[in-house]
């Protein structure tokens, strides 16, 4: 199997601060796996999904992308991958066909090509009927079906995804992610942070478990639960590992 993402001793530090807030990560991803970060708030997940998508610099270490350094041929790069944000990153006052056509014509989407994946995506998220309405007037699952399809409508090699069914029904949820387990079938990558144990334990092919900036688990969920006998679940194992004191 190849490797899509190599990930070697990853550090980044913010200025003023002294601790490392990803320190010294090291993962091989495969081609066409869906890996998932999972850890408690402020243990790394979105800083380290930032660099690799190159919205942060690293302080050091090197990440290679099917084989490109980041650093060297970031261009390339950018053109083979999709990053859909923690964040809703849409127009408000612009109608989800106008942020559609915006966000196509950015990737370089041929005319014919953008108009048939718009019509596909929209009817497959349930959006059809809304494609003219403005943004502001969305619900957050509205938002959040909008916000991931401008991260795959020029169908990426690799989609990093931050949260992408945070605060939403179960039934977005669901839609989402059982779209996104077809988009396996083109071998496409997809790297996704996650508080859902549950979602992550089903969807996943491995995961690695992060806190204080740090990769403290990795490996499949079922090897993981194998692995922690006395754990029956996946949120058991990341509270066994991570503690159940707050985060902030």
């Amino acid at each position: 199997m190849s490797v899509s993402i190599n990930i070697s001793s990853l550090t980044k530090r913010y200025k003023n601060t002294e601790i490392n807030a990803v320190d010294n990560i090291s993962l091989a991803i495969n081609k066409g796996e869906v890996f998932g970060l999972l850890g408690p708030n402020g243990a790394g997940k979105t800083t380290t999904i930032s660099i690799l998508c190159s919205l942060l610099k690293a302080t050091s270490g090197t990440v290679e992308i099917m084989g490109k350094n980041l650093a060297t041929d970031l261009y390339e790069i950018r053109s083979k991958i999709g990053m859909v944000p923690q964040d809703i990153a849409l127009y408000p006052n612009l109608t989800a066909m106008e942020n559609l056509n915006f966000f196509g014509r950015m990737y370089g989407i041929d005319a014919k090509v953008l108009t048939e994946r718009k019509k596909e995506l929209l009817h497959v998220f349930g959006l059809s009927e809304k494609a003219h309405q403005r943004i502001a007037t969305f619900s957050g699952g509205m938002k959040r079906r909008i916000n991931l399809i401008t991260g795959i409508l020029h169908m990426p090699k690799i989609l990093f995804l931050d949260e992408p069914t945070v605060g939403i029904d179960v039934q977005s949820r669901t839609v989402i992610m059982d779209y996104l387990m077809t988009l396996m079938d083109n071998d496409m990558t997809i790297v996704y942070t996650s508080h859902h144990m549950e979602e992550a334990e089903k969807y996943c092919s491995r995961v690695a478990i992060i806190d204080m900036g740090r990769v403290i688990e990795n490996g499949a969920p079922k090897e993981l639960i194998h692995r922690y006998s006395e754990c029956n679940n996946l949120e058991d194992i990341f509270l066994e590992i991570t503690g159940r004191s707050l985060r902030d």
